[in-house]
């Protein structure tokens, strides 16, 4: 049996890093990765979200998705129908996000920049993902976690994107792709990817998802408010804007 760590790390992003058709009202891809110690994940996180969703739903099937929340679609259209019920259900989802032990990294690809810049432009996935492993490993080894295996769980986008995702994942994992000015050895920090089915109903990746476009915007729009962003800022441990 490998030696595991003591972090899980949940990947989430925000906009789609496509450079065909970019959305002038969002021109960015970003990409998130938030890590939890396993022991605070299994004794805080997880009860924290389940005891959310049995006081406003009445069972734990329930997955928060920052989308649904902020157009209050089914299961939170109840949302629409009374504004203190829905003060305090954000409330409580603030005060999770707030107490929640966990850090992240989160890289930002402008990609009309990016394309403007590069006549071959990288998939901004790829630049993204690469930036939050170098940052990933580097702590990893900070934290003593040198040698042992680390999972990072991303949710399933369908087999073929998986299967692209997963090698290029290990492509640097194994050092066969390193850019800017400092290669980072991955080989101290063994990483392995973790491919989930959007309904597997993790805490982890919802946490990341109520995370990944207020990070997104706060590139966008750095001056406008953005309260979601501020709960979590002093958790946000590397903020990467490219190019």
């Amino acid at each position: 049996m490998p030696d595991f760590s003591d972090y899980i790390v949940f990947a989430d992003e925000s906009g789609d890093h496509g450079l065909v058709s970019i959305d002038p009202q969002f021109p960015v891809f970003a990409l998130v990765f938030c890590v939890f110690e396993k022991k605070a994940y299994a004794n805080e996180i997880e009860p924290a979200f389940r005891r959310l969703k049995f006081k406003y739903f009445g069972h734990d099937a329930a997955v928060l998705h920052e989308r649904e929340i902020r157009k209050q679609e089914p299961p939170f259209a109840f949302l629409r129908q009374d504004a203190a019920l829905r003060e305090a259900f954000m409330a409580d989802v603030n005060v999770i996000m707030t107490d929640a032990r966990f850090h992240a990294y989160c890289a930002v690809i402008d990609k009309l920049k990016h394309k403007a810049r590069y006549a071959d432009p990288w998939n901004p996935y790829e630049i993204a993902m690469q930036f939050c492993m170098e940052k990933l490993s580097n702590r990893l080894v900070v934290d003593r976690q040198r040698g042992r295996l680390t999972h990072v769980l991303f949710e399933g986008r369908g087999r073929e994107e998986d299967r692209q995702l997963e090698l290029e994942f290990r492509r640097v994992a194994a050092n066969g792709k390193q850019w800017g000015w400092r290669a980072v050895d991955f080989t101290r920090t063994p990483l392995e990817p973790v491919f989930v089915p959007k309904a597997a109903n993790l805490a982890g990746h919802q946490l990341s998802d109520l995370i990944a476009r207020p990070l997104a915007l706060r590139a966008i729009k750095p001056d406008q408010p953005n309260r979601a962003f501020d709960i979590v800022a002093n958790r946000i441990w590397d903020f990467k804007v490219f190019p």
